[in-house]
């Protein structure tokens, strides 16, 4: 199982990734072992999508991504 998430970070950005594994990425950026992430914690997960694929989990990223508007980012985790 892969997933698309997205985290509210602590100055109120947020940051959308894709994993494989959930737990052990949100333990990475708990310990600051991420660099986008580390000087903004506590984050805050908020949204997180199943795919069969990692095609599918970095697809997904890469859409919201390329939105770069807070807006629509908002608007996808208000419909969940």
């Amino acid at each position: 199982m892969y997933h698309t998430y997205i985290l509210k970070l602590n100055d109120g950005s947020y940051y959308v990734g894709s994993t494989s594994r959930l737990e052990d990425r949100l333990k990475n950026h708990d310990d600051r072992k991420v660099k986008s992430t580390k000087n903004n914690l506590p984050f805050e997960l908020i949204y997180n999508e199943k795919h069969k694929t990692r095609c599918e989990a970095q697809s997904r990223e890469y859409q919201i991504k390329k939105w770069k508007s807070r807006k629509a980012i908002e608007r996808l985790i208000n419909t969940k």
